[in-house]
Order: C-alpha cells, then structure tokens, then sequence
C-alpha cells in the first residue's frame, strides 16, 4: 500500500502536462514565425535610389498616336470606325443618297394601285436599298478608291480620308440638287452666295439635296397616279349609271390598274425611269 501510494506522488501532475504542452506550441509558432521572416527580410533588402531627372517641358498640345508601327491604322481602330459608320448609316443612307426619292415613289406607286399593304414596307425598302446601291455603286467606288484604301494602308490620315471622301458625295448631290433649292437654304440661313460650287458649304447641300429629292419624287408619283385614276373616275361613273351606287367602285377598278400595270411592265418603267432621273451615279 505504501509502495503504490510512492508511486502516485512520482506521477506528474496534470498542470505540469499543462504547461509543457504550452510551452511546446510556442516553441512550433516561435520556429513558424522565423521560417516566415527570413524570405521577407532577404526580399526587403535595400535598393539604390534612381537619381533624379531634369523635368521635361510640356507640349503644346495633346496628340494620341493611332497608328500601328507601320503606319497603317490598328486593327481595334479600324473595327471603332466600322461601328461608328454602322451607327449613322441610316442617316447617311437617308440624306446623301437616292434611298428617299425612290422609297417615296414606290410607296406612292402602292398607294395609286389601291393596296395599301402590298408590297409590304420591307419589300419596298430592300428594293430601294439595292436600287440606291446600283445608283450609288461608282460614287462608292470612288471613296473606297481615293480615301478608303489610302487610309487603311497608312497614307493618309482620318482628316485627309474624310475630306477626299466628302468630294464624290457633294458632287453627286450637287448634279442632283436644284439651284432653286440651294438658293432658298442660302438665304434662310443668312449666308453669302456661293461663287462656285465648291464653296457649297455640306449643311446646305444636304437639305437642299433632300428638298430636291422629295420634289422630284411627287413629281413621278403624280404622273403615275393620273392614269389610274382615270379608271377610277371610268369605274365610278359606269356604276353609277347602272344604278350600283352602293357597290364599291375599288372593287371593280382594282383589277383593272393591276392589269394595265403588268400590261405596260409598270415596274420595269419605274426602275427605268427611277435609275435614268440621276446624274453622277449608276
């Protein structure tokens, strides 16, 4: 009994455990902690301060290089310009060429034939679209040849290509534009006549240009609307002497326009005429 009772006072004590377990955990996060300082004093080392600069003069103004090394413009300014010129192209595509004139005549030719929705409106504009295309095919050969092609091979830069660019578009709108219609934007905006036109200044000539356009276009819409009309004033005057007032006189007259517009190849005449009115282009 004393022997067991011996060995139960050698036995260490449950605080001594204690205290050597805490003592222990710190010796592993003292050995952590200098393992981690080592790298960074050895990657803090001292570096030798650069001497200072003479500070240069400022320029006279701000200029951005776009160009690639060879000259010739990047690819990412060259895609900025594409979406520039998709974003305005209705616009374009509405003043500066014939899209307008012949979308309003042929919008006029639906209306004089009594079908308010037939072509429907996208059949007409994709034809007016390619027929101002066909118009405008050697004005666009023109730009893409003198300030295009320049331009992307690093000859000329976007000022200078704007500018070539301009000159085949004013002169197509020039040959097509009345000397009336110039005069009348002139004077409403105050300005002093022109003495060539090349001093046409471009916000003048586009609304001039457009004015043009529409007045020509009721000019060809008037003349195509006065032979059906005559069968209209034909049907209406037949019913009535017959008695058949009350019978719509469109139903009647409506075969009869189709048929003298397919019998003449009244699309054919249009386009014809249409392509043939523009000087400068197609």
């Amino acid at each position: 009994m004393s022997a067991i009772l011996r060995g139960g006072r050698n036995r260490p004590s449950r605080g001594v455990v204690v205290r050597i377990g805490v003592v222990a955990l710190l010796a592993v996060l003292i050995a952590i902690v200098a393992v981690l300082i080592v790298p960074m004093e050895a990657h803090a080392a001292p570096i030798d301060p650069t001497p200072p600069v003479d500070p240069t003069a400022p320029d006279d103004g701000l200029s951005i290089d776009i160009n690639g090394p060879n000259g010739e413009p990047s690819s990412a300014i060259i895609t900025l310009v594409g979406i520039t010129l998709l974003s305005v192209a209705p616009a374009l595509l509405l003043m500066m060429t014939s899209f307008t004139k012949i979308f309003v005549v042929l919008a006029m030719v639906r209306n004089a034939l009594g079908l308010p929705s037939i072509p429907p409106n996208q059949v007409l504009a994709g034809l007016a679209l390619f027929l101002s295309l066909f118009i405008m095919a050697p004005v666009l050969g023109d730009i893409n040849e003198q300030a295009v092609q320049p331009y992307l091979n690093g000859e000329t830069t976007v000022t200078e290509a704007i500018d070539v660019a301009s000159g085949p578009l004013r002169t197509f709108m020039l040959a097509n534009t009345r000397e009336e219609d110039l005069a009348l934007l002139t004077r409403v905006s105050g300005a002093e006549n022109p003495e060539t036109p090349e001093d046409v200044d471009m916000l003048t000539l586009i609304p001039s240009f457009m004015i043009s356009e529409l007045r020509a276009a009721f000019i060809i819409g008037f003349v195509i609307f006065v032979p059906f009309l005559v069968i209209d004033l034909v049907v209406s005057s037949a019913l009535m002497s017959m008695g058949m007032m009350m019978l719509p006189p469109v139903m009647i007259s409506l075969p009869f326009k189709i048929l003298l517009f397919v019998l003449v190849d009244g699309w054919a005449l249009i386009i014809t005429s249409l392509v043939s009115s523009y000087h400068g282009g197609g």
